[in-house]
């Protein structure tokens, strides 16, 4: 199965408590279909010392989203765009925004 989402990719969240935030996926779980964006859902972990972390404390990290709940932006108009794919003249298989038709692989 072909990501529609990558790492590296900007998304705009579409649905949840950070709906219309926008980042840059820093790791995609394919496995559980989930993503990290930087700066989208922000968690507080409270934590027991351990010899790792001696002080515990309350730890603050981006916890994962599902990939149904953001979009890729789309580059020309930088509001969210399905993806789709198509093949180039080169025999190349490219990531396109279907707004714009915009190639969103680099």
């Amino acid at each position: 199965m072909a990501a529609k989402i990558k790492k590296g990719d900007t998304v705009v969240v579409i649905a949840g408590k950070d709906k219309g935030k926008t980042g840059q996926v820093t790791r995609v779980i394919t496995a559980q279909s989930r993503v990290i964006v930087s700066g989208v859902n922000i968690v507080k972990r409270h934590t027991k010392p351990t010899q790792d972390n001696p002080d515990g404390g309350i730890r603050t990290f981006e916890a994962s989203v599902h990939v149904s709940n953001v979009s890729a932006v789309d580059p020309k108009s930088d509001k969210p765009t399905r993806v789709g794919f198509t093949t180039l003249k080169d025999g190349k298989k490219v990531r396109v925004a279907k707004k714009s038709g915009e190639v969103l692989d680099v």
